[in-house]
């Protein structure tokens, strides 16, 4: 991804900062794929940016008030709608539907139709879903995630995301019941596992996603 005069050439990324945490292994994760990636919380640098993944831990209320105080919702929902490349990971997931019901009941960035709910589940089981789980790959979610079968994920996470649109469930999983792992819309792609935390398996999600949408790298101006 290095021309002769030492330029990069290949995919550029914004990692979104909000306060989340989570935001150094994901960056290292591109890292290894040799594409370099700048984590920013800057609205303009996010509004530039060529790719944008928006990963996240926590709780939902607290995370859409930190973009909002950041000026970041504007950048990311203009980015999403213009389908520039997106990858939402975990909470950037989440945050995508219209209502999250985690506390109370917050508006989210509203770009895909739906809410997050907790996981209503009958013992043994137990909240949180934590650990590896297996992923059943369809539609888009196949072609982003490059798994020929099911493959397994890292997962930590007590509310799921409930689309209303059934098209945009690219990948499921089973805890007790089918839920959904992934969506996918035109270039955006977004997981409720952790790919970065994920081994071989997530390591392909990522360069699927870098694979998928190489057609806006940059030229070399230097």
């Amino acid at each position: 991804m290095w021309d002769s005069s030492g330029c990069y050439n290949g995919p550029m990324v914004a990692i979104v900062d909000y306060g989340s945490g989570n935001l150094r292994s994901v960056q290292k994760a591109f890292e290894r794929l040799g594409c370099p990636a700048v984590v920013t919380d800057d609205p303009q640098r996010v509004a530039e940016a060529d790719r944008l993944v928006l990963p996240g831990v926590g709780a939902f209320g607290d995370a859409m008030r930190e973009l909002t105080n950041r000026g970041l919702v504007a950048p990311l929902v203009a980015h999403i709608q213009a389908d520039r490349p997106f990858l939402g990971i975990c909470m950037g997931l989440q945050l995508l539907f219209e209502t999250g019901r985690e506390g109370g009941c917050h508006a989210g960035l509203g770009v895909l139709a739906g809410e997050v709910a907790r996981f209503d589940l009958p013992p043994p089981l137990k909240v949180p879903h934590m650990g590896w789980n297996t992923v059943s790959w369809q539609g888009r979610g196949r072609e982003w995630s490059g798994a020929t079968a099911p493959a397994h994920y890292y997962f930590v996470h007590s509310y799921t995301a409930r689309p209303r649109d059934a098209d945009v469930v690219a990948g499921v999983c089973d805890y007790g019941g089918p839920f959904c792992a992934a969506v996918a819309r035109g270039r955006l792609l977004a997981t409720q596992f952790h790919p970065e935390k994920s081994q071989a398996a997530g390591m392909a999600l990522l360069e699927g996603f870098l694979r998928a949408t190489r057609h806006v790298e940059r030229a070399c101006t230097g």
